[in-house]
Formats: structure tokens, C-alpha cells, sequence
């Protein structure tokens, strides 16, 4: 009996790496893969949602816009193409949730430094207030990498309708007039087709490290 046992160890062995190997494919393919949803209009809280998209429940993406950058360059969603980005909406005169999401944006800007697929793109709420020379400030003074994170300014019509009918960011209605005021704390994380796969409280360091988990996730979708 050993004697045929040791005749076809070889053999044997083969069998037991072949066997765990089918094994692990049947496990794989029966496993389901783990994706980020994406979001549509009709499956967010109405609140955040402007009313005239609220029936919206297929194809929706961040529409093209055409800002300034802190750098005083145009900055169009082109720059954003077939990238991952995280988007948000702040001032920089906020006293209260800005300087939370501002540190919370730096510390995304670190540990996505190797990541160059994912960038960051930040709107400004007050762009009469927030010109080139005082983002190009802000952003010196807080360390934003020029090349991964663009803080944008333009017209107050365009980016509160952003807001409202693209990144699906704000609370409140309006029309982007001078009373207008969006404060919103979202940070929005788009994929490369431009679809909505989060939203995060941009003032918690509990949400970064989530943001930081469904991008490796959603990077699965882009072998």
C-alpha cells in the first residue's frame, strides 16, 4: 500500500494544488464584487436635489462648467476626464465647517499623493469675495498641491447650479442671486464617467477614511 501510495505521490500532489485552485475560483466567482452605487437624483434626499431634476432616476452626471482656478486658469471638466475626483463647496472666509473640510481635503491630497488618477476640486460660494488673488492666498497658505487640487471661482449663477443640478451638494433652493447661500459640508466623490458614487460629511476624519476606502474600491472598476 505505501509502495503505490509513494508510485503516484506526484500525482497526488498535483490533484491537492489543482483541487485548492478550483476551489478558490469557485469561491471567487461566487463571491459578489463589492461596487460603490451611483447615485441618481431620485434616490438622494430631496433636500439635496433642486426640484426640477427630482424625478431623475438614470444617466445622471456632472454637467460640463468652465471656472477659474486659483492660478487664474480656465479649468473645465475636461481637466477632470477619465479621472476619479472629489468635489466640495466652501469659502474662504467660513468661520465654522470650511477650515474642518479644508484640513480634511489636505489630508486627502497626502494620502492620495500616489494615486495621480484621483484629483480634488473645490468651488468657491462666494466668488465675489473668493477672486484668483485670494484663492492663489489661501491656497499657498494651506499647501495645496497645484497639481492634484484646483480651487475654482466664476460665475455665482453656474457653480450654485452645479451645486444644486450636478454634485446634488445643497440644501437649500435659489437661483445663484446675491442673497443666495449655499453651505454644505458634502464632499462629493465622482468617477471617471462622471457619475456620482459618494457622498461624505466633509467635516468628520471618520468620512475621509471612508472616501479613502471606496476609492479603493471604485479603482477596482479601472484595471
Amino acid at each position: 500500500m505505501l509502495h503505490f501510495f509513494a508510485k503516484f505521490k506526484l500525482l497526488f500532489a498535483v490533484l491537492a494544488v489543482l483541487s485548492v485552485f478550483i476551489l478558490w475560483a469557485i469561491y471567487s466567482l461566487m463571491k459578489p464584487e463589492v461596487r460603490l452605487p451611483v447615485y441618481q437624483p431620485a434616490e438622494v434626499n430631496v433636500e439635496l436635489v433642486d426640484s426640477s431634476i427630482q424625478h431623475v432616476k438614470r444617466y445622471h452626471k456632472i454637467d460640463d462648467f468652465q471656472l477659474v482656478n486659483q492660478n487664474g486658469d480656465t479649468i473645465t471638466q475636461a481637466d477632470y476626464d477619465g479621472r476619479i475626483y472629489i468635489a466640495d463647496f466652501f469659502f474662504t472666509t467660513c468661520p465654522s465647517i470650511c477650515p474642518k473640510m479644508t484640513a480634511n481635503m489636505l489630508v486627502l491630497q497626502h494620502k492620495l499623493a500616489d494615486q495621480k488618477d484621483v484629483l480634488l476640486l473645490s468651488h468657491t460660494v462666494t466668488p465675489e469675495i473668493d477672486s484668483v488673488a485670494v484663492l492663489k492666498a489661501y491656497a499657498t497658505k494651506h499647501g495645496v498641491d497645484e497639481n492634484r487640487w484646483n480651487l475654482v471661482t466664476g460665475s455665482k449663477k453656474e457653480i450654485y447650479r452645479l451645486a444644486r443640478k450636478s454634485y446634488l451638494a445643497a440644501k437649500t433652493d435659489g437661483d445663484g442671486g446675491p442673497l443666495d447661500m449655499i453651505h454644505t459640508e458634502n464632499f462629493v466623490l465622482v468617477d471617471k464617467e462622471r457619475r456620482i458614487r459618494g457622498f461624505y460629511d466633509g467635516t468628520k476624519p471618520e468620512e475621509v477614511d471612508k472616501i479613502l476606502a471606496d476609492i479603493k474600491i471604485l479603482r477596482q472598476e479601472y484595471p
